[in-house]
């Protein structure tokens, strides 16, 4: 994130010193500090806090104070979710974070689009992007956990698309990928591995080969949104 570097040195600190402040190593800063870092949340949070702004306003100042090239006319006003164009082929899309203590919240009553407008934002660099609505949700298990780099452990924040049920019924790949599940009561992230369209049942499996994690059907019609994982930030 190249605005870092301009926000330390306003604040007059080193390196070393933002290293301290946040509990990372100086390497760590280092690697925070270039173009497209992978800054897990938790030091997103604490990144923003010390410069005394939200999440959402640090990404917009690395939009607009670095030297990418800035297109306001891709900013998204319809849904809750920002995209803002980079340049040729790059994007930075803004998406309302569901947190672990929100997520009930969220579950009764997911349409609600002042909730949503309402939450803090995480940002994510992709390289393409399509209409729909977007989120990002905090992943509570280490159900996806498998120590590979594909995988997903607690603390994880994921960007989903959300995916009608009719599309995703008539999407060949709608198995073998991972996804995230609003159910009635519970929000899992998943690989769908089946898709019986007939008695709308969808076979999930956990990343995590652990026996308390053991593949599962669940009907469809208990399914409330499906969100496909287009990209995710690691703790």
């Amino acid at each position: 994130m190249l605005i870092l570097k301009q926000l330390r040195k306003k604040k007059n600190i080193s390196q070393s010193d933002l290293a301290a402040i946040i509990g990372v190593s100086l390497r760590t800063i280092q690697l925070y500090e270039k173009e497209n870092a992978n800054i897990p949340i938790k030091n997103l949070n604490k990144i923003a806090a010390y410069f005394e702004m939200g999440i959402d306003q640090l990404y917009a100042k690395e939009v607009n104070e670095s030297d990418i090239i800035y297109d306001s006319s891709n900013t998204d006003l319809r849904k809750a979710h920002t995209i803002r164009k980079l340049g040729s082929a790059r994007y930075l899309l803004s998406a309302p974070l569901i947190t672990g203590d929100l997520q009930q919240k969220y579950l009764d009553d997911i349409d609600n689009k002042g909730f949503l407008n309402n939450l803090p934002q995480v940002g994510f660099f992709v390289d393409q992007v399509s209409d729909g609505a977007y989120l990002a949700f905090e992943i509570l298990n280490d159900s996806m956990n498998n120590g590979l780099v594909n995988g997903i452990p607690q603390g994880t924040i994921v960007l989903g698309k959300r995916i009608s049920y009719r599309a995703l019924s008539q999407k060949e790949n709608s198995t073998n990928s991972i996804w995230i599940l609003v159910g009635k009561n519970t929000i899992m992230c998943k690989e769908i591995k089946a898709f019986d369209q007939k008695k709308n049942l969808i076979t999930c499996h956990s990343l995590n080969s652990s026996l308390e994690y053991p593949d599962f059907v669940v009907s469809a019609t208990e399914v409330m949104a499906f969100y496909k994982l287009i990209k995710k930030q690691v703790n």
